[in-house]
């Protein structure tokens, strides 16, 4: 280099914090060992974790350093970037990418060899500036950590106390809980941590003395942990791909989850599923951090807002925080709702493809869930119907439903959440009186809470409307007592099997009935868990009865037998579908309602605790796929019982039964994330409630004897 063109690189490498210092006669010695680079923008110059020893510094353009898919400023003319590979064998810890086109001075490790023999001075000069630069940055963390640290508790001691069952350990104060716990345990994947029965991520320190436990795919809270995960890496890979996707997490199916695809470029689906699929498994191959950061309300709501998530952004209106946490594992920022995965490396075996909803991502193997059985068909008309008036009120997330709260409109929501209810009993009932000169028995079922009592008093009404006269049967009056109840796998009471009915009495009741004979109906005491075979009312069919029988399994065949002819019998499949979500990653769970429902329920009358109830639910759940799920194609007709406004109904009495759990019960991992869960809503009393409402089933106060 020679002239204007050499003034101009001793113009640009003064400003360098490494460099310099340096004399200017020793610029111009040290510049007869480097080599002069030109690259176009969008070229990666170094890339984190590949293995590199030269040094760079920039003269002309723009570049940008990332590391762990976290952006940091960009750099201009004067800035140095790879000068530690010079001295350490070590990978490269940021990609740094050309924003524009660049001029640079590239310094080789075999020039560093030639420069350290031929002027030793200037490279001791050189290995000084380096460290006083080490030396600076450290200073300037350290000086940051210190004003974010204002006003908060330091750890008190070096080291704490953790409890690991029976073993107890002593630890350095700020470990990370994933150098404490094992990767597998019983074969299951090891996904988060149980601090003081908390669930949290295995990359939370620990900071005082304290219990932990593994959290493993094993356990729900696990499983919800590990496709959280897989769902924030899809997100990232759309925004990788081309940040004008607009991808979303959908209702799931199950063991798979619907991917909505709200804008897809005019992308074929197919392809875009390989493409994506194969920018997750390389993020995923790449081991990117998972992180939580937390930021002021404000900032969030702006960040939100320019990337077109208004959901977000609304929700975050109604936060009585002053901070709010999201997650990233790159670009994509998203609510955090719960604890993630560390990083990503431990995502495999999930796939994507094709859905006539857009996409759909399934877990794989990994899934302990895994049998093959979904959940039930969703009703496409009623679904569509449902978003349709949603939309036409705003309430297209739950950020939307505060609003609508807030703004005094919430009485309106609510009825038209129980019209549209009624509207479509109503049409149930209208296809069954046009098949009156054949039925005899309308079956109900659905899984744990899913309102079939209330439904089958509703459709009762609506069915005299049309001339016609049900009487009801409840499944759950046959239950065989509690001790003679069947046990699961792990020993516990398994009240979701068809063998804790009793079979022989039902269909003898049954076939009787049918028959024209009067029967002394079976009554189940659940307190006390006692059956009365002829404990109950007496009910008789004339000619032209209806006998509308409720319970879970009401669309299996085994349970009647070939008592009712195929063409006297109708079957409907109730269960709680439709949900909102909180932002393009998270959504309400159809399964958590229920959860809800069911602790609220029978905590009011059924003598059992919030505690007891979730420790159950796993059982619950793993009976329904067993014993619910796979009858669901005998259905002629889904409906669905959401109410998308009862979050904020369960809320009132949820907290309070939620926080009865003992923070060292089983319970509380679970008990802890539904407060946090219903504490997003803004609450809502049940006086606007109608007596005749599904949610009534569940808070008490229902117009209908039970």
């Amino acid at each position: 280099m020679t002239g204007a063109a050499l003034e101009e690189v001793l113009a640009s490498l003064k400003k360098s914090r490494v460099v310099g210092a340096l004399p200017l006669d020793a610029l111009r010695r040290l510049l007869t060992f480097v080599e002069k680079v030109e690259l176009p923008a969008g070229h990666a110059i170094i890339r984190e974790g590949e293995l590199g020893r030269d040094m760079y510094l920039l003269i002309e353009g723009t570049a940008q350093a990332e590391r762990g898919r976290v952006q940091m400023n960009p750099m201009g003319p004067g800035a140095e970037f790879g000068s530690l590979g010079l001295l350490t064998d070590r990978p490269r810890a940021a990609t740094v990418t050309a924003l524009s086109k660049v001029v640079l001075v590239k310094l080789s490790l075999e020039a560093w060899d030639q420069l350290s023999t031929s002027e030793p001075s200037i490279a001791l000069k050189l290995t000084q500036a380096l460290f006083n630069q080490v030396r600076d940055d450290l200073m300037h963390l350290t000086d940051s950590m210190g004003a974010l640290l204002q006003g908060r508790s330091l750890p008190r001691a070096a080291e704490v106390l953790v409890r690991w069952g029976e073993t107890v350990m002593k630890v350095a104060t700020g470990t990370p809980l994933s150098e404490l716990l094992p990767r597998e345990v019983n074969g299951h994947l090891v996904v988060g941590a149980l601090l003081g029965q908390k669930p949290v991520s295995l990359s939370t320190p620990v900071v005082s003395t304290t219990t932990v436990a593994p959290l493993t795919l094993g356990h729900w809270e696990g499983r919800q942990i590990y496709a959280r995960s897989v769902q924030l890496l899809l997100l990232e890979a759309a925004h990788t791909i081309d940040p004008s996707l607009d991808v979303r997490m959908g209702p799931s199916l199950g063991t798979s989850q619907i991917v909505e695809l709200h804008a897809d470029g005019g992308r074929d689906h197919e392809a875009l599923a390989r493409e994506l699929s194969l920018e997750m498994q390389r993020l995923a191959a790449t081991a990117v951090p998972i992180r939580r950061e937390h930021w002021t309300v404000d900032e969030a709501r702006e960040h939100f807002l320019s990337r077109g998530w208004g959901e977000a952004a609304q929700l975050l209106q109604s936060t009585r925080q002053g901070t709010v946490p999201l997650i990233s594992c790159g670009r994509v920022y998203a609510l955090s709702l719960g604890p993630m995965l560390a990083d990503t490396r431990e995502l495999t075996g999930f796939s994507l493809k094709r859905h006539e909803a857009g996409l759909l991502l399934d877990l794989g193997g990994r899934d302990p869930r895994q049998n093959g059985v979904s959940l039930p068909r969703r009703d496409a008309g009623m679904e569509g119907e449902h978003r349709e008036w949603l939309g036409a009120m705003g309430v297209n997330s739950v950020g939307g439903f505060n609003q609508l709260c807030v703004s005094g409109q919430v009485v309106q929501l609510l009825r038209v959440a129980e019209g549209f209810h009624e509207k479509h009993i109503s049409r149930i009932a209208d296809t069954i009186a046009a098949s009156r000169d054949r039925l005899r028995l309308i079956a109900i079922a659905g899984p744990s809470s899913s309102g079939k009592t209330t439904f089958i008093k509703r459709l009762t009404v609506q069915l005299q409307i049309n001339g016609l006269n049900p009487m009801g049967l409840s499944l759950d009056d046959y239950y065989v007592d509690r001790e003679k109840t069947v046990k699961d796998e792990h020993g516990e009471y398994d009240f979701e099997a068809l063998e804790a009915l009793n079979l022989e009495l039902l269909q003898d009741h049954v076939r009787r009935l049918l028959a024209g004979e009067t029967v002394k109906m079976a009554k189940y005491d659940f307190k006390t868990g006692k059956s009365a075979p002829s404990g109950g009312t007496e009910l008789s069919l004339k000619p032209g009865d209806l006998l509308l029988m409720e319970g879970i399994h009401g669309l299996n065949p085994g349970l009647l037998g070939t008592i009712p002819r195929n063409d006297q019998l109708f079957r409907v499949f109730v269960h709680p579908a439709t949900s909102l979500p909180f932002d393009r990653l998270s959504r309400v769970s159809p399964t958590d309602l229920r959860l809800l429902r069911r602790i609220v329920r029978d905590r009011h009358g059924r003598g059992y605790s919030a505690a007891e109830n979730i420790a159950r639910w796993p059982s619950v759940l793993a009976g329904e796929r067993k014993h619910i799920f796979p009858f669901h194609s005998e259905a002629d007709v889904v409906f669905d019982t959401a109410l998308i406004y009862e979050p904020s109904v369960l809320k009132v009495y949820a907290e309070r039964y939620l926080l009865e759990v003992p923070a060292d019960h089983p319970s509380f991992a679970t008990a802890f994330r539904l407060r946090h869960l219903v504490d997003r809503f803004v609450a809502i009393y049940p006086d606007h409630v109608p007596p005749t409402s599904i949610i009534r089933e569940f808070i008490g106060g229902s117009g209908f004897e039970y």
